[in-house]
């Protein structure tokens, strides 16, 4: 590789916008790659992330909590099982290999698999810029072609790349009408709303999923004079289906059958296994909620209150707290709750590309429902091509390359097949610029320009990964 002159800006074969699991396995991906093969053929790589420091779903960091997915997929091994950026291989660092040995599980802490992230994160931290925000993605054209993006920063830095990779994470989505607040917060600030509160504190959690069920867990464990209401639309927390067969939805195999499908085919697909991801808890843990509130119902304390096919019609909040109107689906019923604090545990919703890359998404090809057409190696399609690629890691995807698009499961595997689809073109670019000259312009030279219309850009978040499901 040359360097870079005064009076010019690199051109990076890759920029990853956001630095959570899904593009840390990318550039580890990279970083192996790159010491495999001569100088010549090494792939220019950049990561940037809104955070100061690699962080995963810290807000519900808790203790005990187990990770739902086996420690084997991880960000490398069904990738390269002789990687040492693998979880063994972290175990092995830190001491610990054979006392997890003994422990007999496939599914370790989530503290400790965050501790795993962030031990690989600090591997590669020469490829990323923590504290940076991408605010605008605009596509740069030489002649009637597109031949890179320049990404643009919050504090107004400029980076150039033939290809441009988005993992900026899921949104936390609060129930309709509900605006977050220091008494209204959703779980994924869990951990860093409780400090202050008192142990006889009142809480109502709305959500009938796995972060439900540990919010009302811990709650009411760490609260021990505490009331702790649980809302939800269902009639029960529902168990996950973590069975074999059902499990091999999150193959590798299972996203080239999904994608290759047709779209009435991979709706059903997806409506039929939402069982092994959405709305749905670990067995034990609905065993351990259920031992309390029955041991409470014999005893008369009556802590733990469950609200089941129910739904919140009204949140107030005043001087004191909040007032929580909760109505049952089945009667009508209507039950007035004061509370400290209410925590939605409802989810997260799939960041809006089209919305990420501003008018630049005008490129974007879609399907009959709106939505963007992504490639088997997850690069979008664009009208018209271009020589340059936007790929996208995440929940964006779920719709072409099927449940695993969000979680951890197919990670390993994801990163190899962008990178071999990035590393493939860039070896059959010849002649390719490594510089320009940015002397006179800021955003190309005298034989660059940006594309008409493009340039609103890409507001950028900084996550990537989710702490969701089996398989």
């Amino acid at each position: 590789m040359s360097e870079v002159q005064r009076g010019e800006r690199e051109i990076l074969d890759l920029l990853g916008v956001g630095f959570g699991p899904s593009n840390l396995a990318l550039a580890i991906a990279v970083s192996e790659r790159n010491s495999s093969v001569p100088a010549r053929s090494r792939l220019r790589a950049r990561f940037l992330e809104r955070q100061e420091s690699f962080g995963w779903h810290r807000g519900m960091l808790i203790d005990d909590a187990t990770m739902q997915v086996s420690f084997l997929k991880d960000l490398v091994t069904l990738r390269d099982p002789a990687s040492d950026f693998s979880f063994l291989s972290y175990l092995h660092a830190k001491g610990r290999l054979v006392d997890f040995v003994n422990h007999k599980t496939l599914f370790p802490l989530r503290v400790e698999f965050h501790d795993y992230f962030g031990w690989a994160a600090e591997r590669v931290g020469d490829l990323v810029e923590y504290g940076t925000e991408v605010t605008a993605v605009r596509p740069v054209a030489e002649g009637r072609e597109i031949t890179r993006f320049d990404v643009l920063t919050g504090d107004g830095e400029v980076y150039s790349a033939r290809n441009v990779v988005i993992a900026t994470g899921l949104v936390p989505s609060l129930p309709e009408g509900l605006r977050a607040s220091d008494r209204v917060w959703h779980n994924a600030e869990l951990l860093d709303k409780l400090d202050g509160l008192d142990d006889s504190a009142r809480f109502v959690v709305i959500g009938a999923g796995q972060s439900a069920a540990e919010t009302t867990a811990l709650l009411h464990e760490r609260f021990t004079g505490a009331q702790v209401c649980a809302v939800f639309s269902r009639y029960g927390y529902s168990p996950s289906d973590d069975s074999p067969f059902a499990n091999r939805v999150f193959d590798p195999l299972a996203v080239d059958e999904f994608h290759g499908a047709p779209q009435d085919v991979r709706d059903r697909l997806l409506a039929y296994h939402a069982n092994t991801n959405y709305s749905v808890v670990d067995l034990d843990l609905i065993e351990d909620l259920y031992r309390r509130y029955y041991r409470e119902k014999v005893l008369g304390e009556r802590r733990l209150r469950v609200f089941n096919a129910s739904r919140v019609t009204g949140v107030v909040e005043d001087g004191d707290g909040v007032r929580v109107t909760v109505e049952s689906l089945t009667t009508g019923r209507r039950t007035v709750l004061d509370a400290d604090a209410v925590v939605c545990a409802t989810g997260y919703r799939h960041g809006d590309v089209t919305a990420l890359l501003g008018d630049t998404a005008s490129m974007l090809r879609r399907d009959e429902a709106g939505r963007p057409l992504v490639a088997r190696d997850y690069r979008l399609l664009t009208e018209p091509a271009c020589g340059a690629a936007l790929y996208v890691q995440g929940g964006a995807t779920e719709h072409s390359h099927g449940i695993t698009s969000s979680l951890l499961s197919n990670n390993a595997v994801r990163s190899k097949e962008i990178l071999d689809s990035i590393a493939a073109s860039a070896s059959s670019t010849s002649n390719r610029k490594d510089h320009i000259d940015v002397t006179h312009s800021h955003c190309g030279n005298a034989e660059t320009r940006p594309v008409a219309g493009m340039g609103a850009g890409l507001g950028a978040g900084a996550r990537g990964g989710r702490m969701r499901r089996s398989g």
